[in-house]
């Protein structure tokens, strides 16, 4: 008779623990309770480790495939100045201007009165970047006391949407540039969009000072230090006319002061530089003149129409200025740091002469054929040659021929310690303003050809 022989998969050579542990609380041959006592360890923690990589697959699905919800930055702090999300909302066109559509530094929460800030920087001759925490400009209209009204002059212009006016804040002369009331948005914007402008270029000892800016409230206004002498160009007049009059002269211009000033107007250029804007301004008219003497170089309405707005290669904000233009600007091309050093040998050449026009020979429309055959500045009869040598190295026709910041600089202080400092600059010829403004090319009408 054969014997029959069951085999039990569950007791396979008593291999592993569970299975031993099965076998000693079972009876043998129970498989019913062999199965629940491996019920939990074979089918129950397998479904549970597939259901839930199930769901961590479609977990990531979802987040892989599905659109993202935009949603707004949120802060917990009204100081927020995330430079990402003001970029974002600068080109918006809603109407109110103090809120997140308001220019950077302004503002960049809704219903929030922010104050503008601008970037500290070491206070050197040339200041380095280095970034230190924001000091605040917004002001209240009560904080400037003595308002009157700013004569306008040669070089101050009546200007249809604000007005200049003389103040004092904190025992400072100070000039506040006032938004008219008439001023439309779009007018609003620009006139926000300048003061961020120029906050953004951060303080510098030779860029005259922003003393506040009222962004929050009506009128809105604009507060810069006064300078005692005003625009360079008035000042040189000024030593021209009490040199012919022969009285005692309050304006010394000696040549060792030339390359001072001149210095410290080259210093603010080169950091302006570094700052990535070209000024494409640069004369006297746009030079200030504190009562010791300091230059401050200002006149940043062309260095901020062509960084925020479209503007042509080589287009001339300001046509009276174009015989203070390198040649590459009259032909149509774009600015560069080089530019700004050809306007600066004509700078140069204002101030030796006490406030003459350059090529006065030649009418605006002719002056780039006339330095397309390689014509220049003539000397003034009161230039040394160490500083004509200077204006000549400004006035390349090449522009890498021209000299580098740097190296205008460190010309401009080698020039200094060497220069006259005793004997004052005297020009003959009085002053003529309207032979002055004929010279200059006012009222020209221009067509240039590059030939």
């Amino acid at each position: 008779m054969k014997r029959h022989i069951s085999y039990n998969p569950f007791q396979h050579k008593d291999s592993m623990s569970s299975n031993s542990t099965a076998d000693n609380l079972c009876a043998p041959g129970d498989q019913l309770c062999i199965v629940r006592e491996h019920l939990q360890a074979v089918i129950i923690v397998p479904t549970l480790l597939l259901l839930l990589s199930l769901v961590s697959i479609v977990a990531v699905c979802f987040l892989r495939y599905c659109p993202e919800r935009k949603r707004p930055p949120t802060t917990s702090s009204p100081r927020y100045h995330s430079s990402t999300y003001r970029h974002q909302q600068r080109h918006s066109h809603r109407n109110h201007l103090q809120g997140i559509d308001a220019p950077p530094g302004i503002n960049p929460l809704e219903h929030e009165e922010l104050p503008m800030s601008v970037q500290q920087v070491q206070q050197n001759v040339r200041p380095t970047l280095a970034a230190v925490p924001p000091t605040s400009t917004e002001r209240r209209n009560g904080d400037f006391s003595q308002i009157t009204a700013l004569p306008l002059s040669f070089s101050v212009k009546c200007n249809n949407t604000y007005t200049l006016y003389r103040a004092r804040k904190d025992s400072r002369a100070a000039i506040l540039r006032v938004l008219k009331e008439t001023a439309n948005g779009r007018e609003k914007q620009e006139f926000l969009d300048f003061a961020a402008f120029v906050s953004g270029l951060g303080p510098h000892p030779f860029l005259p000072e922003l003393l506040g800016v009222v962004s929050v409230q009506p009128p809105l206004m604009m507060a810069v230090e006064e300078l005692q002498h005003r625009d360079l160009l008035g000042y040189l007049w000024k030593c021209r006319q009490q040199g012919n009059s022969g009285s005692e002269s309050s304006c010394e211009m000696t040549e060792k002061r030339i390359f001072t000033m001149a210095g410290q107007v080259a210093s603010a250029l080169e950091y302006l530089h570094s700052q990535r804007c070209i000024h494409g301004n640069v004369g006297s008219r746009s030079v200030l003149v504190g009562g010791d003497l300091t230059a401050k170089l200002w006149g940043f309405g062309s260095a901020y129409r062509r960084r925020t707005q479209a503007v042509s290669p080589g287009e001339v904000g300001d046509i009276e200025m174009r015989k203070w233009q390198a040649p590459e600007v009259l032909g149509g091309k774009v600015f560069s740091q080089s530019s700004d050093v050809w306007s600066f040998g004509i700078l140069l050449y204002e101030m030796v002469t006490l406030g003459d026009p350059p090529f006065t020979e030649y009418r605006a429309a002719e002056l780039l054929q006339y330095l397309q055959r390689g014509k220049h500045l003539k000397r003034p009869t009161t230039c040394s040659n160490s500083l004509y040598s200077i204006i000549r190295n400004c006035s390349h026709w090449r522009t890498e021929q021209r000299l580098s910041m740097s190296e205008l600089i460190r010309t401009l202080q080698a020039g200094e310690k060497s220069a006259n400092g005793r004997k004052v600059l005297k020009v003959a010829q009085p002053l003529d303003i309207e032979k002055y403004l004929r010279e200059a090319g006012y009222g020209e009408a221009y067509n240039y050809t590059v030939l």
